[in-house]
């Protein structure tokens, strides 16, 4: 399907690996010239001259933290004329309700809240007055069903959510839409890391911890970036324009709900 987004431009955070890199690619299989940022230059960069091989798209790289003040003006100060934006950034260490302190909730909001609302007010005005633009937010699955060991991700990305909800009505009007996509478990290194977790507070290999989470995916395997990367994609798409302020669950079925 030719996505009709050739020749356009798109902001894609943590995107050296992992789902940010899926979306990249398959921004870039679409025609989308490229700006990527992740915190580590090497990889950066090795992801950036693979895309830029296979797919022959103009890749721009700002190696930042995008979660400070300091790493959004580095990455925006390279965002010109910027038509999709993808924010995603790592989420918040597991634990438990009793040992959170505000700092770690400030830490979260900051990074999975107000981090893709810093960079939705900075490059959305650009897009309207344009008449056209794609926000994908990468949220998470707990978004619709809670995570007990996630709370920290949990607050931060309901928070967005709701944020989302009523910004995407508002600038529906101007050609700029904004979803949301929530992934369930996928074979990257949050997963590795959740998996670990489990491991050792269960006293159990690696190996069975992920057969145990697997077992409790109707689709019986992790999703992969690509899976992810393709659905990113579509909603970045000239077909994706009747798609307004949704949260996608890219899950294999494994929350267990009707609507």
């Amino acid at each position: 399907m030719d996505l009709g987004i050739a020749g356009k431009r798109a902001l894609v955070c943590a995107s050296s690996k992992g789902l940010g890199r899926g979306c990249a690619e398959a921004l870039a299989e679409a025609g989308v010239d490229l700006i990527l940022n992740a915190r580590r230059v090497e990889a950066l960069e090795d992801t950036a001259a693979t895309i830029r091989t296979a797919h022959g798209v103009d890749v721009v790289t700002v190696a930042a933290d995008i979660t400070t003040e300091n790493g959004r003006k580095a990455v925006l100060g390279a965002c010109v004329g910027v038509d999709i934006l993808v924010t995603n950034a790592g989420g918040p260490p597991p634990g438990n309700w009793s040992d959170w302190t505000r700092d770690d909730f400030i830490a979260a909001l900051d990074a999975n809240m107000l981090t893709p609302i810093a960079l939705m007010q900075a490059l959305m005005p650009g897009m309207i007055h344009r008449g056209w633009g794609r926000v994908v937010n990468i949220t998470s699955q707990s978004v619709k069903a809670p995570i007990a060991t996630l709370g920290l991700s949990n607050a931060a990305r309901t928070g967005l959510t709701g944020f989302v909800a009523g910004t995407a009505r508002q600038v529906a009007p101007n050609g700029v839409i904004i979803n949301n996509l929530l992934p369930g478990i996928h074979d990257t290194d949050r997963a590795t890391s959740l998996d670990g977790g489990v491991s050792r507070a269960q006293g159990i290999s690696m190996d069975q911890a992920r057969a145990n989470r697997i077992a409790t995916i109707p689709a019986r395997r992790y999703g992969t970036a690509s899976d992810f990367g393709a659905m990113c994609a579509f909603l970045c798409s000239q077909h994706a324009g009747f798609i307004v302020g949704q949260n996608i669950l890219l899950d294999g079925g494994a929350g267990n709900a009707t609507i």
